[in-house]
């Protein structure tokens, strides 16, 4: 019982770091450039943010305010597993905040590309073409992991399987039509969601 309430604690702060990093580059971003309206990705992209989204959040919330809620969806996780969740999930935070950094106010709500868009390259994005993707992912399954929920880590698979089919493929279209071949060149050398390996290189 108290390990229960004290990976709830440690769940909501990595939770609430996780959202004030985001918040924080996007604020920036929106506020210092252009900001494209998701109205503009059409309304089947809506639809689908919002079925992926809107259970995955909403037992995210639920879990943080009454655990109890969420205990419907509970499994039993060695405690072992769950301390290697807080670990992952801390380990996240300074590493979406290099994404974000990296990425600076090219951040979008969308899949569009905006008109002062820049190709980044450096930082996470030196080796991977979707780091924020990638980390958001495992910060979820980690908080998954901390609450012990299969239905969490459910949505959290799903949400990445989405954005995988539905997302990826439009917004590397639209890098594409912006940067041509200089993405093309880009994609070439440069893993989706991890670094490319070169063993024999």
């Amino acid at each position: 019982m108290a390990n229960d309430q004290l990976f709830r604690w440690f769940f909501i702060a990595i939770f609430v770091g996780t959202l004030s990093i985001s918040g924080y580059f996007r604020r920036r971003a929106r506020q210092s450039g252009e900001a494209i309206p998701r109205v503009r990705e059409g309304k089947l992209a809506l639809l689908s943010r919002l079925l992926l989204a809107a259970p995955l959040y909403l037992s995210i919330f639920a879990y943080m305010l009454n655990p109890a809620w969420m205990a419907w969806s509970a499994i039993s996780l060695p405690t072992w597993l769950r301390w290697v969740g807080t670990a992952v999930g801390l380990a996240m935070l300074p590493l979406l905040y290099g994404v974000f950094s990296s990425i600076g106010n090219n951040i979008s709500e969308t899949f569009l590309t905006k008109e002062k868009h820049v190709l980044v390259t450096h930082g996470p994005y030196r080796w991977v073409r979707h780091p924020l993707y990638s980390a958001a992912t495992i910060s979820l399954v980690s908080l998954s992991m901390l609450a012990a929920n299969w239905f969490m880590l459910a949505m959290a698979c799903a949400a990445f399987l989405g954005i995988a089919v539905l997302v990826i493929p439009r917004e590397e279209a639209e890098l594409i039509r912006k940067f041509g071949d200089e993405y093309r060149e880009y994609r070439e050398r440069t893993g989706r969601f991890a670094p490319r390996l070169r063993l024999f290189q």
